[in-house]
């Protein structure tokens, strides 16, 4: 299974906006269909990019500081963040590959040895 962390409204500086990984982040909530939709996406790319990419997922219902911060006014939204890049987002379900088009994700794969 893929190492996907959760991040609070308390760790997320820490645990996405500070680290040096590109990051995926799967602003969800349990009652939200679509975000049951798009969870077994999320895993996918966990799976696919290991420790090239990190993913996160933040509880929308138990971080409303983070909803207010990044102005999410739906979910899910689907945000990535490069080091040094401003972050981008999408709302709802999408499939592992756009979201792989849509941020550019197969950039941090490694080379093929």
């Amino acid at each position: 299974m893929a190492d996907i962390k959760h991040a609070t409204d308390d760790t997320f500086e820490q645990i996405v906006v500070q680290s040096d990984k590109p990051t995926l982040v799967d602003f969800w909530a349990a009652w939200c269909g679509p975000c049951r939709m798009v969870a077994p996406e999320i895993d996918k790319l966990a799976e696919k990019y290991g420790d090239a990419i990190q993913v996160v997922k933040v509880d929308t219902d138990a971080n409303p500081g983070l909803m207010q911060a990044f102005g999410i006014m739906s979910i899910p939204t689907i945000a990535f963040f490069a080091p040094g890049e401003q972050p981008r987002g999408i709302q709802g379900f999408r499939p592992a590959e756009t979201l792989e088009s849509i941020f550019g994700l197969s950039q941090y794969l490694p080379a093929p040895a």
